[in-house]
């Protein structure tokens, strides 16, 4: 199979929409609009888009014979990071609350990042689940009774379900405890397995084979969502988070028109630089946004300088710290593997991580 171009772009897109939802949340304490609300709808899509590239690729890579040690490995890649990130932002946040006088306890706080989930790397949790989940489904043939195709619609309508019964009742356990419940990501699963299934038959020449794909992957029926969700928006009748009801329907619409019409789109070299350092940059952006708010205390900045300050800043600061910490004997482990991009034409298996 040749080199799945869409997925450069797809993870170049998420990693994009994490960083810009992270930077309208710190322009929302200055601002807070319907603009602001509008430029969010693109941005709620980051964290859905990490999950689906995880199991779409790794399908492709080992298909139903997942590789001995493969959830280790994965354990190694993904929750050592968690661990370190989780005790760096943990520990900053104590300092923070104390340094202004907030009574803090040290243990609640690490609880609170480390078994709670309480902060961005929430994303780790759900991301290992549907790990173990497809080992599951490939080592012991789940497919047989899990098919892709009718459970992307009852895993949808779970989800949906799962998102709105939760903000119906408002429920709230600790940290992010609701946001990690694999229910409200299933239907990621059984999307990419899907993709995965039919991926020969999902190119423009041949995707008449499969008339209802082919439907739902239209850009006239995308945009006329996106229009949809736009009108609500502007009326203030929408909440913007990857966790909301409507967002479901929006990344399968986007996925499958992205995944029909990016096929023959060479992924540019920015794109390739950024999807190398996006693992990076997804973990330590809010790190050097806590930088420039630091800063912004002692040299009050106007609101186009902070907001200049916070995407370089948040930009370049975890790509150099990436790059030096990779450098490092047993640094990527630590603090995040950068992606193996190859510049030439590569077998897919080649992307996963």
């Amino acid at each position: 199979m040749k080199r799945i171009e869409e997925i450069y772009w797809l993870r170049f897109y998420g990693c994009l929409a994490v960083f810009g939802f992270h930077f309208l949340d710190r322009l929302n304490q200055y601002a807070d609009n319907v603009y602001l609300d509008l430029a969010r709808i693109p941005t709620v899509l980051g964290t859905p888009i990490f999950i689906f590239i995880s199991i779409f690729l790794f399908s492709v890579r080992y298909g139903d014979q997942p590789p001995s040690g493969f959830l280790i490995k994965r354990l190694q890649y993904v929750m050592v990071p968690y661990v370190v990130y989780g005790l760096i932002y943990a520990l900053t946040k104590y300092v923070n609350l104390r340094r202004e006088g907030v009574p803090a306890d040290l243990l609640d706080t690490l609880v609170e990042y480390l078994i709670y989930a309480g902060w961005h790397g929430y994303f780790l949790i759900i991301a290992m689940q549907f790990y173990a989940f497809y080992w599951l489904y490939s080592r012991y043939g789940l497919e047989r009774w899990l098919p892709p195709a009718p459970w992307l619609v009852l895993g949808s309508l779970i989800s949906i379900a799962y998102w709105g019964l939760t903000r119906l009742f408002d429920l709230e356990p600790p940290g992010y405890l609701l946001w990690i419940a694999p229910l409200g990501w299933i239907y990621l699963f059984f999307l990419a397995m899907l993709v995965v299934r039919h991926y020969p038959q999902l190119a423009p020449p041949r995707l008449h084979e499969i008339p209802w794909l082919e439907g739902l992957s239209r850009p006239e029926l995308l945009l006329t969502y996106v229009a949809s969700i736009v009108l609500l928006t502007w009326f203030g009748w929408l909440e913007h988070s990857s966790k909301e009801t409507w967002v479901v329907p929006l990344f399968i619409l986007f996925t499958l028109f992205t995944v029909t019409r990016l096929r023959s789109v060479r992924a540019t070299p920015l794109v390739k630089f950024v999807n190398r350092y996006s693992f990076g940059i997804y973990l330590a952006h809010p790190m050097f946004f806590a930088m420039v708010d630091f800063a912004h205390e002692f040299v009050p900045f106007s609101l186009f300088v902070y907001s200049l300050l916070l995407i370089v800043v948040g930009m370049t600061g975890p790509i150099a710290f990436n790059r030096v910490a990779n450098g490092v004997p047993g640094g990527g482990t630590l603090f995040g593997k950068t992606l193996y991009v190859p510049k030439e034409r590569q077998t897919t298996a080649t992307q996963a991580r």
